[in-house]
């Protein structure tokens, strides 16, 4: 069962330095949120992560649908902010990856990735919510997952089945005697460790920037008594400077994703594998 955050908040908000109580530092209960509905012991529930997810999805299609349900020739603002993020994406990621022949029917899919994880980023640091969906790696996994599937796919559909287990152990006659270890480990590395690094690598760095700006919050209340003030404020410089930080790194997260499935999908359809 998990740990109630009512509980959890207030424990935190009533401790202060010289109290007598420790200092009430993030843990796992932080990343953990009961049901809004359902039971969490039947595995049937919906929560605040999920709420949020759905919210984000809902935000994100919202944006688009306002933005090109009436396209104008000469667009207004928030078309033109629509069409440079789509184009950003486009141009500077699927077309520089993967070509503009090949890479226009997956520009679509990239833009949604591109947003969808951008807005679970940026959960985070929006009030109330304050919270990155994807520091729950069931997210990532499953974005990773499609990313996986479409790659492998791709990748039997254009080589076949025997240049698709080339392209996947990376074989090279001219290795020689070592060829068979080399394959063994581009085999492990390619259909293992590729999909659990690409899931990772987001999941990682929003559970590393939620746990520092939880850090920094909460010692900036648990300071904020007699002498330990002066310090409060340090720490609370420390929450803008990490939030200012995890604004940078929530959108290179995005950014980095897209791109690397933009990578696997150019090596599934490159020649010569």
């Amino acid at each position: 069962m998990s740990a109630d955050p009512t509980q959890v908040l207030a424990f935190e908000t009533d401790c202060h330095l010289f109290d007598g109580c420790g200092f009430p530092a993030p843990g796992l209960h932080s990343f953990l949120f009961e049901p809004l509905w359902g039971d969490a012991d039947s595995n049937l529930y919906f929560n605040k992560t999920m709420l949020l997810a759905l919210l984000g999805s809902v935000i994100i299609v919202g944006f688009f649908w306002a933005a090109f349900r009436k396209p104008k020739l000469v667009p207004g603002k928030l078309q033109m902010t629509a069409e440079a993020g789509y184009d950003f994406i486009r141009r500077g990621i699927v077309y520089e990856t993967i070509g503009k022949r090949d890479g226009e029917k997956y520009v679509p899919l990239m833009v949604s990735l591109f947003f969808v994880i951008w807005m679970m980023n940026l959960w985070s640091i929006i009030p109330v919510a304050q919270f990155p969906v994807t520091a729950i790696i069931s997210y990532p996994a499953v974005l990773a997952g499609i990313v996986y599937l479409l790659w492998v796919g791709l990748t039997f559909k254009k080589h076949g089945f025997v240049g698709a287990l080339k392209n996947f152990t990376g074989y090279d006659k001219n290795l020689g005697g070592v060829l068979p270890l080399s394959m063994t480990i581009e085999f492990f590395s390619n259909l293992l460790v590729r999909p659990f690094t690409h899931a990772v690598r987001l999941f990682a760095n929003m559970f590393a920037g939620h746990t520092l700006l939880l850090l920094f919050t909460i010692a900036s209340w648990y300071m904020l008594n007699g002498i330990g003030i002066a310090y409060a404020g340090v720490s609370f410089v420390m929450v803008l400077v990490m939030t200012a930080f995890e604004l940078f790194i929530q959108a290179v997260q995005a950014y980095v994703f897209v791109l690397l499935a933009c990578s696997y999908i150019q090596g599934a359809l490159a020649k010569g594998h």
